[in-house]
């Protein structure tokens, strides 16, 4: 019996942690060289940090450092310092210190080094005062950057384990540096090839504009928005108990305002949430026939991205009305 256990629990940590999906994750020296990042506890002793797929969707993907089998949330903590913590919090609070561990045994502290929009920037911090960046890397040599996401304005994201949070880290398809296309395009993707707009429309039936918003040179995770006179209002996934999740711009007084996709002869087309897989919820057009159609943002160069939903697994309030997840543009896998 106590043999089955052990191989049990091997048979867990095999499928739930050391898997295909699992990414390394490494800073990166001036030298093109590798170097592993870590946790670390009080005692010195050292843990794995890894970025997971999830349902083999690696477009917005978790970092966790693993202890024993169990994955631990990685986050930028809220901090006065100049360069803001970036740690990982066990169930009872515990913190653990991120660091890239040089294979002289040198510990380079990971932090928080700036922010463009909604983006935090996490280097790994040399003692020359260099910043190495952080990447995740699959089995196949691909990079995404690890980046924190913030969802709010508040310093304060959210809390954890009685520990003040000030963004999420993540794992993103690399993007563009720079781009001198600050407004993009929302469309629906007809099977055909043709592009339909995306708007908002109002309880009388007047069409406003949807855009996704490349601020303060984010390009990594954009927001999408309704604009309705000289006002930008989010637009976001409300929390519905419907076969299909609904789609809304929110105003500032909590008036709702229908998303659809416009066909070149005016026929109408809810956009909806319409599936799940791990943090993502995939944003679609349904067709009279419940065929759906992809919506991308385009870029008036003619980049293309993918329009998702994104929940931190929490019910919030946005204007008095409760939402399910964020709407934002990110970068093709």
């Amino acid at each position: 019996m106590k043999w089955l256990t052990f191989l049990m629990f091997v048979s867990f940590i095999a499928e739930n942690v050391i898997s295909q999906d699992v990414w390394n994750i490494k800073a990166i020296d001036p030298h093109g060289r590798f170097i592993n990042v870590k946790a670390l506890d009080k005692a010195g002793k050292i843990y794995d940090v890894k970025a997971f797929e999830m349902d083999n969707s690696s477009q917005f993907m978790d970092v966790k450092a693993i202890k024993d089998g169990k994955k631990m949330a990685i986050k930028v903590l809220v901090s006065t310092d100049v360069f803001a913590p970036v740690k990982a919090i066990g169930d009872n609070g515990e913190i653990f210190d991120i660091k890239a561990v040089t294979k002289d045994n040198i510990h380079l502290d990971v932090k928080g080094v700036s922010s463009n929009g909604s983006i935090v920037n996490i280097k790994a911090v040399s003692p020359d005062g260099d910043f190495y960046g952080i990447k995740a890397i699959s089995k196949d040599g691909i990079l995404h950057d690890v980046k924190g996401i913030k969802f709010s304005s508040n310093d304060v994201e959210s809390v954890l384990h009685g520990v003040e949070i000030k963004a999420n880290i993540k794992a993103l398809p690399q993007a563009p540096s720079q781009s001198d296309d600050f407004i993009w395009h929302i469309k629906a993707v007809h099977p055909d090839g043709q592009l339909w707009d995306i708007k908002a429309i109002d309880e009388l039936g007047k069409i406003y504009d949807v855009k996704s918003l490349e601020e303060n040179g984010n390009m990594h995770v954009m927001d999408i928005k309704a604009f309705v006179g000289n006002k930008k209002f989010p637009v976001k996934v409300l929390v519905s108990s419907d076969k299909y999740a609904p789609v809304k711009a929110i105003g500032a007084d909590g008036k709702i305002y229908d998303i659809k996709a416009i066909s070149p002869d005016k026929k109408l087309l809810d956009v909806k949430g319409v599936s799940q897989a791990g943090n993502l919820i995939s944003i679609k057009a349904i067709n009279a026939d419940g065929s759906f159609f992809g919506i991308k943002a385009i870029s008036p160069s003619g980049q293309m991205y993918d329009v998702k939903g994104i929940t931190m697994d929490e019910v919030f309030m946005v204007n008095g009305v409760k939402v399910k997840a964020h709407i934002k543009a990110l970068p093709q896998e």
